[in-house]
């Protein structure tokens, strides 16, 4: 009898949790295809601005274009292997692999490509039953899934800023709708 009523209490919790795990699956499965249309919406925008006019910056207080496309692959790695992976933060003082420094516009973006690809390794094997895990963002409590929602405001916010230093050098920002 006992048999009886643990198979059918397993049944039951897996036919209540199934839908559940499925959704979190799902959430997963098209945060990577969004991310992925953004890796490549934002190299296309980064190739389209010269790499002569990549110091261009729209005011004395803005960051440079290259300085926001930097910028995204920092704070992308910050919230991806730091806040979702739990590595320990890169310390900006002295890590210069994620900064402009004296990198060349190919080199720039090959960096946020392969910051692209780290995150998207890292989002792929990511345990959706962490997604409601909180944790401090800057001071807020946060779950890990506003994390992730963070972090392509984040991508869009600097990328937003780039396509108006196109525009602002008269040059034509590749097409987004194709990347929607």
């Amino acid at each position: 009898m006992n048999h009886i009523i643990v198979l059918t209490t397993m049944m039951l919790f897996g036919s209540a949790t199934s839908p559940l795990f499925a959704q979190e699956d799902d959430f997963i499965k098209d945060y990577l295809e969004r991310l992925e249309n953004s890796r490549k919406y934002l190299i296309l925008v980064a190739e389209t601005m010269p790499e002569d006019k990549y110091d261009f910056k729209a005011s004395p207080e803005s960051k440079t274009f290259a300085e926001n496309l930097m910028h995204i692959a920092w704070a992308m790695d910050w919230h991806s292997q730091t806040l979702l992976g739990e590595r320990k933060a890169r310390d900006w003082n002295t890590d210069t692999e994620l900064k402009v420094d004296d990198k060349s516009k190919e080199e720039m973006i090959a960096t946020i490509d392969n910051t692209f690809n780290q995150t998207i390794k890292l989002i792929t094997e990511f345990d959706t039953r962490k997604l409601n895990d909180k944790l401090n963002y800057l001071g807020l409590n946060r779950t890990k899934r506003q994390i992730f929602l963070l972090l392509s405001d984040h991508i869009t916010h600097h990328r937003g800023q780039m396509l108006v230093y196109l525009r602002l050098n008269e040059l034509q920002p590749p097409r987004y709708v194709l990347y929607q």
